[in-house]
């Protein structure tokens, strides 16, 4: 059992990813150990948490995991930390398809902890107000314990707020444009690229009761207590990671999978590495339009090549399914790639896809043994022509994949597709032991 507190929003773009990474860096600097987590399958804020927290954030999303892995994935991770925070997805309320499934509010039930909700003050005074009330009350079972109110425009503001509270008031921020966190094209600029959340500590902790939030996560105990798991496999297979700043969109849980499966997690960077000796690769989504130059010139891409010839497992996703390709047309230029997959990568102008995944394997002789099944999600720019040859070796009940509910491109013994899996059990071992099978 661990004090959680849940960072929620009224809205996407309120403010509660920049409040959610300032908390955490308030917590630290008391000194206290802090397990970050992110509901829904977005991958770039938990880079930003575990750049803060020195511990990997996680990802809690009912859809992907089930509610028993919600409370399995927190509990592992929360092993030997002092507080939980739990940053948000959209408004508290948004889930799939218009409902519960997989919102915020649904996390918060099942593990029992309570939220502070994060309201957009810009514009209104007393309404905000009528807006925490509505939040507070549209489901009883979700407990929120009150609210920081952001971008509030003076003292004065301020004060007009408190005079008609329905929620206690954590704070009052004030708008800093320059302490804001840049956007790209699939959301907010990596850890990496930006400081700014941590540097909001200061004036979170300036303008906001940071032990009265603590006093709010110590009053709810999150979960029951879990069993910790057992004890490793021995390594059957070394598998490389591609990890760098152009391929770096992973699910903390699949790595776990995957060893407790047997393997041997060896990480490298494309862009600036040889290939490792290794028994299979993976590659994660990311930036590699961003990177295409650099991976051109590096010596990786014609050693990936001469890898898939001889016939080295390689499981792609999404970036990574780009990277296999013969090039990426970006701004009319054209940047030769791996050249595994007969098809050309395109950056279109908007998405092409966005939203959840239902996965299954149909094809007899490819990674995943047949009847493979499991979920997980698709967002990206870019869209793959393929030859009008490749086989899929996935149907989707629902997603877009690369083209009409197909996803998976597979040939000898690369399987590549635009779905970000979140790895069942099942989903690693098969891996692992196909690997085994062809070494």
């Amino acid at each position: 059992m661990i004090p959680t507190i849940i960072i929620a929003g009224t809205h996407s773009g309120c403010g509660k990813t920049t409040i959610s990474g300032a908390l955490m860096s308030a917590l630290v600097k008391r000194g206290l150990i802090v397990q970050p987590f992110k509901v829904g399958p977005d991958f770039i804020d938990p880079t930003h948490h575990t750049a803060i927290c020195g511990r990997q954030s996680r990802n809690l999303d009912p859809y992907m995991m089930g509610e028993d892995g919600v409370i399995d994935t927190f509990t592992r991770a929360s092993a030997g930390a002092d507080i939980a925070v739990i940053e948000g997805v959209m408004g508290l309320f948004d889930g799939l398809e218009g409902e519960d499934t997989g919102s915020t509010a649904h996390v918060a039930k099942i593990l029992g902890c309570p939220v502070v909700l994060v309201v957009d003050a810009k514009g209104a005074s007393r309404s905000v107000n009528a807006q925490v009330l509505g939040f507070a009350t549209f489901d009883r079972n979700v407990n929120i314990g009150g609210a920081i109110f952001n971008r509030v425009g003076s003292k004065r503001h301020a004060a007009m707020i408190a005079v008609s509270l329905a929620a206690p008031a954590f704070g009052y921020v004030p708008w800093d444009r320059e302490k804001s966190v840049e956007s790209r094209h699939l959301g907010l600029q990596m850890a990496h690229e930006t400081s700014s959340i941590s540097e909001f500590r200061d004036i979170l902790e300036e303008n906001c009761d940071v032990d009265a939030i603590i006093g709010i996560a110590q009053s709810n105990f999150a979960v029951r207590d879990g069993e910790p798991d057992g004890a490793l496999t021995a390594h059957a297979v070394r598998i490389g990671v591609a990890y760098d700043p152009a391929f770096n969109f992973y699910y903390a849980d699949n790595f776990d999978r995957l060893r407790h499966a047997g393997a041997e997690l060896v990480f490298f960077s494309p862009l600036t590495e040889h290939l490792p000796d290794v028994d299979a690769l993976y590659f994660g989504g990311g930036y590699p339009e961003l990177h295409r130059t650099e991976l051109e010139q590096s010596p990786c891409r014609a050693e990936v090549k001469r890898a898939a010839d001889r016939g080295l497992p390689i499981y792609a996703e999404c970036g990574g399914l780009t990277y296999l390709t013969e090039s990426i047309e970006m701004d009319g230029i054209r940047t030769k790639m791996c050249g595994v997959i007969p098809a050309e990568t395109v950056k279109m102008g908007r998405f092409q896809a966005l939203g959840y995944v239902d996965a299954a394997c149909t094809a007899e002789d490819c990674l995943l043994p047949k009847g493979t099944s499991y979920r997980g999600h698709e967002f990206h720019y870019t869209k793959v022509d393929a030859a009008a040859d490749v086989r899929f070796a996935l149907e989707l009940k629902r997603g877009r994949g690369i083209e009409d509910g197909k996803d998976g491109i597979y040939l000898q013994n690369v399987l590549a597709g635009y779905t970000h899996a979140y790895f069942t059990e099942k989903m690693a071992s098969g891996l692992v032991h196909t690997i085994q099978s062809v070494q």
